[in-house]
């Protein structure tokens, strides 16, 4: 009896007290350069692509490890502009797509040598499957330490309409 009552009148100690939970801060552009920079110096040639297509596209990530060589490129040259299908919402999705990343998916598809028909990204681990297949036996962890890109796109277009010619802070 004593014991159940020393538990009720002990304050219990929130789970997420001094831990860093909820959304997490997106990126600022500094960051996002100085990423783009390692990633050039380090010789990631994979990693740039799909770090520099995700930021233009603004697609989730499952949609972007979906995409094939055909949905971006035009022969051999990787197209200006495309569109895609997003898996949640089912509508399609047209972005732009700038120099820096043509350039970066071009050396990628080079040095891949990829048809049109493969996956832009395709698995290291299994022969046939794009780069989100291959991770479906991870396990995600509970307190992520990552950064959203998709946020920080959206945060920086927010900031450019709302602030016209100040926001070259960003």
């Amino acid at each position: 009896m004593e014991n159940a009552s020393n538990q009720t009148s002990r304050p219990r100690e929130p789970w997420n007290k001094g831990k860093l939970v909820g959304q997490k801060a997106p990126f600022k552009l500094k960051e996002v350069w100085a990423i783009r920079v390692w990633l050039q110096l380090e010789h990631r040639t994979r990693e740039l692509a799909l770090f520099d297509l995700g930021l233009d596209s603004k697609l989730r990530s499952c949609d972007l490890v979906k995409l094939r060589v055909r949905d971006i490129c035009h022969g051999d040259h990787v197209a200006a502009r495309a569109t895609v299908m997003q898996q949640k919402t089912s509508r399609p999705v047209q972005f732009e797509i700038t120099e820096q990343t043509r350039t970066a998916v071009a050396d990628w598809i080079k040095t891949r040598n990829l048809n049109s028909e493969d996956y832009l990204f395709p698995s290291r681990v299994h022969k046939s499957l794009h780069l989100g297949r291959s991770m479906t036996h991870w396990k995600c962890p509970k307190k992520p330490t990552f950064r959203g890109t998709r946020t920080t796109v959206r945060r920086r277009q927010r900031g450019l309409r709302n602030h016209g010619a100040s926001a070259g802070q960003w």
